[in-house]
Formats: structure tokens, C-alpha cells, sequence
């Protein structure tokens, strides 16, 4: 009988704690879901700055313009223009658009197609004045 006593008291304590506890579970919770959403940003930012690297290649201003600049300042313009483009990628996409670039890599790479092509002219003419 005792040792039932002393079982029941022992669960109804740790049920009681449970009650008082403060939110860590919850705040811990939060903090990995933050944590993979920056997961996620980051590797569709890295995907921007690649997409966009390839595209600036392309065109022809560049070209022409990459002819009278040295490697360094030819990678410091990229980089320039690259980061820019990756900063505005966030705000030209959805948190749908994200969980299904998340899932599909063919929805992806449509994705960071467009996101690129939306705001590479405005930055590249920023960084090329």
C-alpha cells in the first residue's frame, strides 16, 4: 500500500511540475523553427547569389564592361550586385513559395529563375553607375 501511495505522489508531482513549468519546451520549440527557417533562407540565398552570378555573365553590358576591369573588381562588382540581389530575394517570395521550393527542386530552381531576373537589372544599374 505504501509503495502505491508513494507512486501516486511521485506522478502527481511530476504532473503538478509540468504545470509550472515556464515555457522552455515552447521557447525551445520557437528557437527550431527559427532556426531552420534561417536553415532555409540561407540555402535559397546561396541559390540566388549562384543564379545570379550566372545570369550576370550573360549579359551584354556586363560583357562589355567586364573588359576594362581586373578580376578583383570584376568578383567585387559580382559580389556587389550578387549580395543585392539576395537581400531583395526575401521580400519577392512567399512562405508558400519557400515550402514548396523546400520539397521541389524543379519548383526551386523556377523559383530562383524569377526572383533573379526581378531585381538583377535594378542592382546591377545600381552597382554600375
Amino acid at each position: 500500500m505504501k509503495k502505491i501511495l508513494i507512486s501516486t505522489a511521485m506522478l502527481a508531482t511530476l504532473a503538478l511540475s509540468g504545470c509550472t513549468t515556464t515555457g522552455g519546451m515552447n521557447n525551445n520549440a520557437g528557437t527550431a523553427i527559427g532556426t531552420a527557417n534561417e536553415i532555409g533562407m540561407n540555402v535559397f540565398k546561396s541559390a540566388i547569389d549562384n543564379q545570379c552570378r550566372s545570369q550576370i555573365e550573360k549579359q551584354t553590358a556586363w560583357r562589355v564592361a567586364s573588359v576594362a576591369m581586373t578580376d578583383t573588381q570584376q568578383e567585387a562588382v559580382k559580389s556587389n550586385v550578387c549580395g543585392c540581389v539576395s537581400e531583395q530575394a526575401p521580400q519577392q517570395v512567399t512562405l508558400v513559395e519557400l515550402g514548396n521550393a523546400a520539397i521541389d527542386s524543379q519548383y526551386r530552381t523556377q523559383l530562383v529563375t524569377k526572383v533573379v531576373a526581378k531585381s538583377l537589372q535594378s542592382c546591377y544599374t545600381r552597382f554600375m553607375k
